[in-house]
């Protein structure tokens, strides 16, 4: 990986091949791994860039509270340091797709299409609030080995639990190497994010919408929704996958982002 000054912090950026460039932003509470096989695929055509966010993987932890916006800022930062002109595919999976509204919103010229895997427009309801932040109290107080525990179930399908343990076992890891304050600083900016949904029917660039079948926490039904009010967007449920559908599902992922792929216009 290579370490690029941005925006105030040493980003810790995964950079590959040649071409058109695209952008993928992981998920909570994970880090840029969890692309692995869309990096060994899409390298082939294209220049892939896949970061670790603030307080992930190996980049640092910044304030206490990280807001979507910053960490939209921070990628921004990051394609002017790395020298990327040409506008990206943004692809972003659960947070990643948080982080994609805000992208749209401050910095939309950058931007030749979406793909936005398992995630939603809505803020989080009081309830989902207060689990974040008692999430975030508790990392910070013992560390993130309950959260490496109890988070994979929610993640993953059963098919893959049965099929692809060594996935949940390899998440569980990720976990337990990422920072209690990076954690605690993206849960309480999550909490704190904003209703994105009246953004959807401004988007004006082509977008795909990919959900796994059995997601339970962000299912199908409201994601086709989501897709819905997003003009001319794509809809892809990939079976036997649950919310980490790009990982456990990567084939039936890396088809159906190439196919929309061939149908973005490039400068």
């Amino acid at each position: 990986m290579s370490v690029v000054r941005a925006n105030g912090i040493d980003q810790h950026v995964l950079v590959q091949g040649e071409g058109a460039p695209i952008l993928f932003v992981h998920g909570f509470p994970l880090d840029h791994t969890m692309w692995r096989w869309q990096v060994g695929r899409f390298t082939r055509s294209h220049r892939v860039i896949a970061p670790d966010l603030r307080g992930f993987g190996q980049t640092p932890a910044g304030p206490d509270k990280v807001s979507m916006e910053l960490f939209a800022d921070d990628l921004a930062a990051l394609l002017d340091e790395l020298n990327v002109a040409e506008p990206v595919v943004l692809c972003g999976l659960s947070m990643g797709g948080y982080i994609a509204w805000q992208f749209v919103r401050r910095h939309r010229h950058r931007l030749a299409g979406l793909v936005l895997c398992d995630t939603r427009a809505t803020a989080d309801t009081p309830e989902i609030q207060q689990n974040r932040s008692q999430t975030a109290e508790h990392v910070l107080a013992s560390g993130t080995a309950t959260l490496a525990e109890s988070i994979p179930g929610k993640l993953f399908s059963a098919v893959t639990s049965e099929r692809q343990p060594q996935l949940i076992d390899e998440t569980k890891k990720v976990i337990l190497r990422t920072s209690p304050q990076g954690i605690a600083a993206a849960a309480l900016g999550m909490a704190d994010r904003a209703d994105m949904t009246n953004l959807l029917p401004e988007i004006d660039i082509p977008t795909l919408v990919v959900v796994g079948a059995d997601d339970q926490l962000t299912p199908p039904a409201e994601m086709q929704q989501l897709a819905d009010a997003i003009p001319g967007a794509e809809f892809v449920v990939i079976e036997n996958a649950g919310h980490m559908a790009p990982l456990e599902s990567a084939g039936k992922f890396n088809l159906a982002m190439q196919q929309f792929l061939d149908r973005v216009p490039t400068v």
